[in-house]
């Protein structure tokens, strides 16, 4: 399965700007720009990008890893937190994934509960790719 978005940037990198488009057009001609990257301004970024990839697998894994263990959440709510580090040596570099996770799951307990957040963050496809970042959780049950 391939899955795809492209990018387009014009002009130099502090005065120049940007547009990303999805394969599926959720994101059609998004602006992004040095500002919104490393400043305060209009449009995304690609750490903002991956954050919402990582908080929306981590999600889904979470979720697949309680059904598959029998129990069905009423909701998985997760953010995460990309950190990037701009003075690393050879250059910016994404350092950390910090998933901040709260769930309702009827009829589990907190030890099984973490048991299974804490796999669904090792398993999930986004944390497996960055694995290469520190990524940490904190989960809490609802």
């Amino acid at each position: 399965m391939d899955r795809k978005a492209s990018a387009i940037w014009n002009g130099d990198l502090k005065s120049g700007h940007g547009a990303i488009t999805t394969q599926s057009n959720t994101l059609k001609d998004t602006q992004y720009s040095f500002k919104s990257r490393f400043e305060e301004g209009t449009g995304t970024n690609p750490e903002e990008l991956i954050a919402a990839a990582h908080a929306g697998c981590y999600s889904m894994a979470f979720a697949n890893m309680l059904a598959t263990e029998g129990f069905t959440a009423t909701s998985v709510d997760t953010t995460a937190v990309v950190t990037l580090d701009p003075s690393t040596p050879g250059g910016p570099t994404v350092t950390k994934i910090h998933l901040i996770n709260t769930s309702v799951v009827p009829n589990i307990d907190k030890a099984k509960f973490e048991e299974l957040a804490a796999k669904a963050k090792a398993g999930c496809p986004i944390s497996r790719l960055l694995a290469a970042a520190t990524i940490t959780l904190d989960a809490t049950l609802a």
